[in-house]
């Protein structure tokens, strides 16, 4: 499944700290749309700060960062807290939105099969577009070269 140069699935999720984001209000912005397995595990958590981290050049481009897990909205908060992650976080608990946007899939580990959130980020322009998707994403380098082509806009 490929978004790239299609219109981004529209949604209205629950943040941490309360209230939803609607996708389409930030119409007139670039959006980074990080989708990611679980809070406060390794890799969930080391892409968590790095956004974090970047957040200030990806606000200077007037870029919006979110992140979405199935996890509910108080671990999103308990998450956000003890690593003071910057980072908007959403709660997909119903996994539509994982569904839509092609990242609930069969994963492996440890010779056991399971479903889960495949690691996968997009960058929507500001019309609304899906530009690029990132699949399978490995955590290393990763949120540099979101930033590099969000600053290549």
């Amino acid at each position: 499944m490929t978004l790239t140069g299609q219109p981004a699935p529209d949604f209205t999720l629950p943040r941490d700290g309360g209230g939803d984001v609607t996708l389409s209000d930030l119409q007139g912005h670039p959006v980074v749309l990080y989708f990611y397995p679980k809070d406060d595990t390794s890799g969930c958590t080391r892409e968590a700060v790095e956004f974090t981290d970047r957040m200030g050049e990806f606000e200077t481009r007037g870029a919006r960062v979110l992140g979405v897990s199935k996890d509910p909205v108080a671990r999103h908060d308990k998450f956000r807290d003890k690593h003071k992650l910057g980072v908007t976080l959403l709660s997909d608990a119903e996994g539509d939105v994982c569904e839509r946007y092609g990242v609930w899939a069969e994963k492996k580990m440890y010779g056991k099969t399971f479903m889960g959130i495949e690691r996968s980020t997009f960058l929507i322009g500001p019309d609304g577009r899906v530009l690029r998707e990132w699949r399978k994403v490995r955590v290393p380098g990763h949120v540099d070269e979101v930033l590099d082509t969000v600053r290549a806009l």
